[in-house]
């Protein structure tokens, strides 16, 4: 899949691969309500990585119904959605409105690692009981609910217990680091927001991490890989972790194709050792992968 944040709100990868091809496109996060984001610039380099601040802007779930969906429908995309917000209500009127969603929408991310801005607690995944509380306000949205967690915190294991128990069918593990970026000519952060998400290839082993733990707590949660995914070895590494299936997401910046290329590279590597990519599901928990010839 691609990942949400990484690959716009509909066919926007079309010109470069069958999006049909992917097990799903997974769109940007989209609010009950049009969000201008935050101020330029809003991406910038780090190293191996990217730091990120766009703020999630978006048209808001009805628009983006009426007005992206169709395109990416018609290029035979299975489509998941993302939806946020900034307090538990804004949760619920966002899954209440894409509840109207057609079918090809299959499942529906919910983006636990985005500020409390109503209760002033933090982010909304570092509390289990407030993701808990933002899953059971999505059941409107009537279709399955990944909730999206975040990798700031050392609760990551209790709180996707937590949301799994209040109805969520899996978790996608993981989103942004915390990160920032100076200029050494001012000596201010790089981005107009300050702070960002940083993302990409170094972040990776945080992902592999953080996903083999939660399969050794919860081995019958579904687990959603993503985080620093470039190659097909990386998708592999995700799921011998524990993964069920892996997004690919800023790769694509530097190479559009990226997520069919990565998914050409598993399944060859999958073929390379006898296997296929459902059998790899959590292997490094049993002992690793069998031994070649």
């Amino acid at each position: 899949m691609t990942a949400s944040g990484t690959a716009g709100h509909g066919a926007e990868l079309a010109p470069y691969f069958d999006l049909s091809r992917l097990g799903a496109v997974v769109v940007k996060s989209l609010a009950a309500y049009e969000w201008a984001g935050n101020p330029a610039p809003r991406v910038h380099p780090a190293g191996q990585g990217m730091l990120n601040a766009v703020g999630l802007q978006g048209p808001g779930v009805t628009r983006w119904l009426r007005e992206e969906l169709p395109a990416l429908i018609d290029t035979g995309a299975r489509v998941v959605a993302s939806i946020w917000g900034r307090s538990v209500d804004d949760y619920r009127r966002a899954a209440e409105q894409m509840a109207a969603a057609p079918p090809e929408v299959v499942a529906v991310e919910v983006n636990l690692s985005c500020p409390n801005l109503e209760g002033r607690r933090g982010i909304f995944a570092h509390d289990a009981t407030l993701s808990a509380e933002v899953i059971g306000a999505t059941a409107a949205v009537g279709r399955p609910r990944w909730a999206k967690l975040s990798p700031n915190t050392d609760r990551v294991v209790e709180v996707a217990s937590a949301v799994h128990e209040a109805g969520a069918e899996a978790v996608t593990l993981v989103n942004t680091l915390l990160g920032m970026v100076l200029d050494p000519h001012t000596g201010r952060a790089v981005l107009g927001a300050g702070g960002g998400g940083y993302s990409g290839k170094p972040m990776h082993a945080v992902a592999v991490r953080t996903v083999f733990d939660v399969h050794a707590a919860l081995p019958d949660l579904p687990i959603v890989g993503v985080g620093g995914v470039s190659s097909g070895w990386d998708a592999a590494e995700l799921l011998l972790a524990g993964a069920s299936a892996v997004q690919v997401g800023t790769a694509t910046f530097a190479q559009p194709g990226a997520p069919l290329r990565v998914q050409t590279e598993l399944m060859a590597w999958c073929r390379e050792r006898g296997v296929t990519p459902a059998q790899l599901r959590g292997l490094a928990h049993r002992g690793g992968l069998p031994p070649q010839g």
